[in-house]
């Protein structure tokens, strides 16, 4: 008798700062996506479970290291412009420093959609670099802020705070602001039929905490149970409505448990990924500064028509040698994700 396949759907969020990788990283660099010229900032090392990783060694640029504390947090001083990038263990992540504008506060934003189980940024002005002196809480819930920046926060909502619409309150120092956002889980509907090697099927994938469509990330985990017929790394968009769902159309090869990863993609950030270009160009391979300069400038006019830049920066950036140019490029993309 043919076994129908098991199913195990991994949740995962790839957050725009972090530079892609072509496998699973040891660890992970959690950086604000901007940073503030000269000023304190905190920075956090995930280990490949999901723990705060302490006392690692981190470069931070310039012959600078920082080694992270007992919390898997390390403080540092923003350079005076340009990017930041922090590296260890062979894995980078980025950041956009700004000057100081004089401008009036900024009120607090986050993406209108955002994981339920996964860290996320939250921007603004008038936050503390220091992580420990920033206070945020989602409904209530005290959540953990991993990085910060004057800028920029990147918190953690605990486990049981609940899906749906979301009031977050951030207080560091004189500062108390708020910001609104839906948080979302990502769930699996099972087939029905099950899947049989050798069919063809459906899966689902279902958005609660929110009505409103999503742009998702669908990746398959195991190629060799099962093909996505459409692509084994698939961006689609959910329904929205009450039944926020999308399809994945699929083949089983083989009896098997499988698994795929499913993320919410943020709103594409054409400005963060020309200044990332821009900065990238100075130190590009002569091969690749032509591109590089074309694409920044295709963004800049139609910073709404970001695919076909996005396809080409993931071309430059899966054949560029590991280094500041290549984290760069990758961070670029996922800033138009």
């Amino acid at each position: 008798m043919t076994r129908p396949l098991a199913l195990v759907l991994v949740i995962s969020l790839h957050p725009a700062f972090v530079a892609a990788q072509s496998h699973e990283p040891p660890l992970s660099v959690v950086v604000p996506p901007h940073l503030l010229a000269n000023a304190p900032a905190t920075l956090a090392i995930l280990g490949a479970d999901g723990h705060l990783a302490p006392g690692v060694t981190v470069d931070i640029g310039n012959g600078q290291f920082a080694v992270t504390d007992p919390t898997g947090r390390a403080s540092f001083t923003a350079p005076p412009d340009g990017a930041f990038i922090a590296s260890a263990a062979g894995v980078s992540a980025a950041a956009l420093v700004d000057a100081p504008q004089g401008a009036p506060s900024q009120p607090a934003s986050v993406a209108p959609g955002v994981s339920q189980h996964d860290r996320f940024a939250i921007c603004g002005s008038g936050f503390s670099g220091e992580a420990a002196s920033d206070s945020v809480a989602i409904n209530g819930d005290p959540a953990f802020v991993l990085a910060a920046s004057p800028l920029c926060v990147i918190v953690l909502p605990q486990s049981r705070t609940l899906a749906g619409h979301a009031t977050i309150t951030i207080e560091a120092g004189p500062t108390h602001t708020t910001a609104m956002t839906n948080l979302v889980a990502l769930d699996f509907v099972p087939p029905n039929p099950p899947l049989m090697p050798g069919h063809k099927g459906k899966l689902f994938v279902r958005a609660t905490g929110t009505t409103d469509a999503l742009l998702i990330v669908a990746e398959n985990a195991s190629p060799d149970v099962i093909h996505f017929a459409r692509g084994e790394s698939q961006q689609l968009r959910t329904s929205g409505g009450p039944q926020n769902e999308v399809a994945v159309q699929v083949q089983a090869l083989r009896a098997g448990s499988f698994s795929f990863h499913a993320r919410i993609l943020p709103p594409a950030d054409a400005q963060s990924a020309v200044r990332y270009l821009e900065i990238a160009e100075g130190i590009a391979p002569k091969s690749a500064q032509a591109s590089v300069k074309s694409i920044a400038s295709e963004l800049t006019r139609h910073p709404r028509d970001s695919s076909s830049a996005r396809a080409a920066l993931a071309h430059i950036a899966s054949s560029a040698a590991p280094g500041t140019f290549r984290t760069l490029i990758a961070t670029a993309v996922s800033s138009l994700d």
